[in-house]
């Protein structure tokens, strides 16, 4: 539909597809105070629970998904809402910039400077700065990840307590991994659109989508370098047993390289950071789900941040797919497993 209305000139595919995604303005919840504010210039939606409570509240500072390209504090409400009530957390669900029209770094830059803003105040909000979380999904779940490796090394701040990661994404190396073949048609994420997203957020257009599909935008070097961190060596037999046919990598073409050669910046692909960077994340909560192409980049992730110590909880939706938790009570659709998924999420915060 998106490809007719753009074929009959009416609008850009990316305009109807925002439209379709942009949910629904709903009324005021019982439960909750909600406001929109700036932080730091960054529009934000803040949820507090009217509830007294004993002492300071946890805060998350939420990053939504949609490929960098698609999403809004509306898209997001009824999950930020849940969260909120949930948990008893104060959340702030933060409307970072969108690409196209705005490339790496902003949407990164937007998240980065909402959540130093929150650090910076969190008494005005009620909330315990040492129990800050960074959450985000799918794409959100990639920012949150940036953000929180940003901000290891600074001292000037309250350390983060904790980081969610649903279905995040995080490397645009390997398009070929396991997940992304047996994957590759499964709605809502294919196995193109993941490439296609990750090319919009990263120059604006995906000229060279091919390319980077077939593996040919990173040199061998490179390759070799990350290989210990993002291979399908990596990844637990289990997850292999749906059909994996291993590709046969393509020539390095250098001049694809060159417009895509900031893939191998970790605030962009959060896997590539070096071990002394992933030795101080917070404890971490990572859900997957089977039938997303995303799923192994979780799972190398998770792996990465075991290996170098620190905790993980992981939940695995055996029946999951990639945009699950984002339809949670969507238009009259929820998914059982997304709203399982969610409850987990609710649970790790309520442990910490």
């Amino acid at each position: 539909q998106g490809k007719m209305t753009e074929k009959t000139g009416l609008c850009s595919q990316l305009t109807f597809g925002r439209y379709v995604r942009q949910g629904r303005k709903l009324g005021g919840d019982p439960k909750l105070f909600i406001q929109d504010l700036q932080f730091n210039k960054v529009p934000v939606r803040v949820y507090q629970p009217k509830a007294t409570s004993d002492g300071r509240r946890r805060g998350i500072i939420f990053f939504h998904g949609g490929g960098w390209v698609f999403g809004s504090l509306d898209t997001y409400e009824k999950v930020c809402r849940y969260l909120s009530r949930e948990s008893e957390s104060v959340v702030v669900s933060v409307q970072y910039r969108l690409a196209p029209e705005h490339i790496y770094p902003a949407a990164y830059e937007d998240c980065l400077d909402a959540t130093i803003h929150f650090m910076e105040n969190t008494e005005h909000y009620g909330v315990d700065p040492a129990c800050l979380i960074v959450c985000g999904d799918s794409a959100g779940g990639n920012l949150a990840a940036a953000v929180s490796q940003t901000l290891t090394d600074r001292s000037d701040l309250p350390r983060l307590r904790a980081q969610i990661l649903i279905y995040p994404g995080l490397q645009a190396l390997d398009f070929n991994l396991p997940s992304y073949h047996q994957n590759r048609g499964v709605p809502l994420l294919l196995r193109e659109r993941a490439a296609f997203f990750a090319l919009q957020y990263l120059n604006g257009h995906a000229l060279h989508l091919q390319e980077v599909l077939e593996g040919s935008h990173i040199p061998p070097d490179i390759r070799l370098k990350y290989g210990k961190w993002v291979s399908p060596d990596n990844i637990p037999e289990k997850f292999k047993v749906r059909g994996v046919k291993p590709l046969r990598p393509t020539d390095f073409i250098a001049e694809v390289y060159e417009t895509v050669k900031r893939f191998c910046e970790p605030n962009l692909c959060p896997l590539l950071a070096e071990d002394a960077v992933i030795q101080q994340q917070p404890e971490s909560f990572i859900l997957t789900c089977e039938y997303d192409v995303l799923r192994d980049d979780g799972l190398l992730y998770k792996k990465r941040l075991e290996d170098n110590g620190v905790r993980v909880t992981w939940y695995h939706l055996e029946d999951g797919f990639h945009g699950i938790i984002s339809l949670y009570d969507y238009c009259g659709f929820s998914f059982p497993s997304g709203r399982r998924g969610l409850d987990r999420v609710v649970n790790f915060i309520k442990s910490l």
